[in-house]
């Protein structure tokens, strides 16, 4: 795979917009990587938007609890 790191940060068409810049960009990532690159890309961000939503569903699972032990934990650190 070629190193494009020195490619990066610079504009070969200084009146190109950002669209065609994001387009130019989206061909040059295509003909540089195969399909097992973007597998491994949907792969991983399944997998943060699954823990993203398992730590949402603990957030917000029995709220009333949670203030229980909390409002239990203020009143102790304040009369000890």
């Amino acid at each position: 795979m070629p190193n494009n790191q020195d490619k990066r940060n610079r504009n070969n068409n200084p009146n190109e917009s950002v669209n065609e810049a994001g387009r130019n960009g989206r061909e040059a990532t295509s003909n540089n990587h195969e399909n097992e690159f973007y597998e491994e890309l949907g792969r991983k961000g399944g997998e943060a938007r699954n823990n993203l939503n398992d730590f949402d569903k603990e957030s917000h699972e029995n709220p009333d609890e949670k203030n229980k032990k909390r409002n239990e934990d203020d009143y102790n650190s304040i009369n000890s």
